[in-house]
């Protein structure tokens, strides 16, 4: 199982979230990633350094980048890699001997990938930052949340993760590809205040044809539709809905009794949307989470449990699907998406 993609060379330079999390699904798919770490500091949790999914399936070396034979032996390792990806502010790399000038002329099919929050460029690249601060800046954080409420940032997924590390990996691997039939590399910049952005291509979409309000919890995407939220249970747990298309709404209304009701007939009534919210979390209190489960699950009535993190890894349906592994005594998901052809290698916490 060499995985799709095998035969492909990353050089990384240690750091944290989004950047590691961009190797990581290189090396999930079978790319040889050499992780190059500060002496002394192999990983966050635990002595052995192992435990940070995050840095699973890699080969691991620790250089001092301060000494200059440490910078000449990246340089030796970068003239055979197809890419290269660093999360240093701005110029650090220049200043260490490393920037793109430099490796681009050892390789010039190299693919010098940047992971930063602000960018390369313009007036607040230089500053500190971190997930909270740049899906600010893009727009994203000021949809999350419920009316009246102040902005709630769902964990650090949007800005490290979705925006910044899988920007990263798919910016990385089209700059591999280009630079195969062209035989040039080049600078992938790759800011999360960018990626957060284009993650709410959709949110603007909805906005510039009028039919999302600039404000929190009022739309029907972001917990202002009765048919589209989590609810609570009698057990203090928790249901998702998600029932937008009129036929799953239905099934809905059915499931919940409440098929003959007329307050619920017109669904897309946002003036009614608050009363009919109230009539719903009045409703789901009254079973518990596994009754609700127990009536709606095998439906299409867009459902599912709020599993938790201990959970999830035991519903049904993760478990044929095998979406989480273990692996060096740690729960952590599986590599994703699926190849038939190529499939992934197994995952390893001590490297590969």
């Amino acid at each position: 199982m060499a995985g799709a993609l095998d035969g492909v060379t990353v050089i990384e330079l240690a750091g944290i979230g989004p950047g590691p999390f961009a190797c990581m699904m290189l090396a999930d798919h079978g790319a040889r990633v050499i992780r190059i770490e500060r002496p002394g500091v192999s990983g966050r949790y635990g002595d052995s350094g192992n435990r940070d999914i995050l840095n699973r399936s890699r080969e691991r070396i620790e250089l001092d980048m301060k000494d200059p034979a440490s910078v000449a032996q990246v340089r030796e390792l970068v003239k055979s890699a197809d890419a290269l990806v660093e999360g240093f502010r701005p110029g650090v790399m220049e200043r260490l001997g490393l920037g793109p000038d430099v490796l681009l002329a050892d390789n010039p099919r190299l693919v010098f990938g940047r992971m930063t929050g602000w960018g390369q460029d313009g007036p607040m690249a230089p500053l500190a930052g971190h997930d909270i601060n740049y899906i600010a800046l893009s727009g994203a954080l000021h949809t999350y949340g419920r009316k009246g409420e102040k902005p709630t940032f769902p964990v650090n997924a949007v800005g490290d993760f979705g925006g910044g590390g899988m920007m990263m990996a798919f910016g990385v691997l089209a700059a591999i590809l280009s630079a195969r039939t062209t035989g040039k590399g080049q600078v992938v910049d790759c800011a999360m205040v960018d990626g957060a952005a284009i993650i709410s291509a959709m949110t603007y979409t909805f906005f510039a044809n009028g039919v999302w309000r600039d404000e929190r919890g009022v739309n029907m995407l972001d917990s202002g539709a009765h048919f589209y939220d989590t609810y609570e249970t009698a057990d203090g747990k928790w249901i998702s809905i998600g029932s937008i298309e009129p036929q799953f709404y239905a099934l809905l209304r059915q499931a919940a009794g409440l098929a003959d009701d007329p307050a619920f007939d017109a669904q897309m009534d946002q003036s009614g949307w608050p009363a009919l919210k109230d009539r719903l979390t009045a409703l789901f209190l009254t079973k518990t989470r596994d009754d609700w489960c127990a009536i709606m699950d095998g439906s299409d009535i867009c459902f599912a449990p709020v599993l938790s993190l201990t959970e999830a890894p035991k519903h049904p349906h993760n478990v044929a699907r095998k979406t989480f592994v273990r692996e060096g005594g740690i729960v952590q998901p599986a590599p994703a998406p699926r190849f038939s052809g190529t499939p992934a290698p197994p995952v390893s916490l001590s490297g590969r």
